[in-house]
């Protein structure tokens, strides 16, 4: 499959989705364990957990040509890749101190830059997600643009409220002097326990879920250790994750909101929630990108798995 690059003189791009973020190298140090370094992004888990339960898809995203090797995951699926060229790949190092998976250290120590919406294509498609890794991907002036193109637009809110230091490149969880406006750009939000507690005050997920309704969100999608709650048109749902293990913990965020994507293009949210929970619940079963099937998903979903 031939990699598109350059800017939106390419020819349009058409799928049911289009995820737009950063391709990056994350370097993972566990507790008690060894580092380990492979590709990454909420692209990388987003698209290919979408494009492997059969959802057409296509990435946009910013790096160095000399890597490209990295989207071979992608490619392999059958995932139309579009490449803005930057002089470097994001690089990530991800630190968990102790053996609490959620308990993590994070720094960017390379960044491929901003993205410009004079750089992306015109895009024929269902939905299009921006799915960040952390603030240096995303301005308000490109989700306007974006938005102004008539997309149906989601985003990760991790894409703001992880905030990069310039001098340390640790990153940590910020406010965001403008998350009202965000939030009313968007169609559908999806964000962690972590993120919601600093961008509403509370960790409930309920409330977290309603203040963003009140922001003018009519979809959003919240996760948590134990698992995913959605709230649409001022109904709540729940769905509990189903895992065995925690190996797999990164990406699950990225992960559970690609599958929900995905199957909310022809399900109702319940069905999406617990098609979502149960693909999200596989993955974290096993190292890297959800690498299973959507027979995999629906046998999941229909089992009886002790908590």
């Amino acid at each position: 499959m031939e990699i598109q690059r350059g800017g939106a003189t390419g020819s349009d791009t058409t799928a049911d989705l289009a995820f737009i973020g950063h391709m990056c190298l994350d370097e993972v140090i566990p507790f008690g364990g060894s580092p380990r370094v492979a590709p990454g992004s909420a692209v990388l888990c987003g698209a290919l957990a979408a494009a492997r339960i059969g959802t057409d898809v296509t990435v946009v995203t910013r790096m160095a040509l000399k890597d490209e090797e990295i989207l071979e995951p992608m490619r392999r699926c059958g995932i139309a890749v579009h490449v803005i060229p930057a002089e470097v790949t994001t690089f990530m190092r991800v630190v968990h101190p102790s053996a609490d998976v959620d308990d993590r250290q994070m720094f960017q120590l390379a960044n491929a830059g901003l993205f410009a919406a004079s750089d992306i294509p015109a895009l024929d498609v269902r939905q299009v997600h921006l799915a960040g890794i952390t603030d240096q991907e995303f301005d308000l002036s490109f989700v306007r643009a974006m938005k102004a193109r008539g997309y149906r637009l989601s985003a990760d809110m991790q894409s703001f409220v992880r905030q990069v230091d310039p001098v340390t490149r640790s990153v940590s969880f910020g406010d965001v002097t403008d998350k009202a406006e965000f939030v009313r750009l968007l169609d559908m939000v999806k964000l962690d326990v972590v993120e919601a507690k600093v961008l509403t005050g509370t960790d409930d997920l309920e409330r977290a879920a309603i203040v963003f309704e009140e922001w003018g969100s009519p979809e959003t999608v919240i996760t948590r250790a134990d698992g995913v709650l959605a709230r649409v048109d001022g109904t709540t749902y729940w769905e509990p994750f189903s895992n065995r293990s925690v190996v797999g913990r990164t990406g699950r965020g990225d992960t559970t909101f690609a599958a929900y994507m995905a199957r909310r293009l022809d399900h109702d949210p319940g069905e999406s929630l617990k098609f979502a929970a149960a693909l999200v619940s596989l993955k974290m079963e096993k190292a890297g990108p959800f690498d299973g099937t959507l027979a995999d998903v629906l046998e999941r979903m229909s089992a009886s798995i002790p908590r």
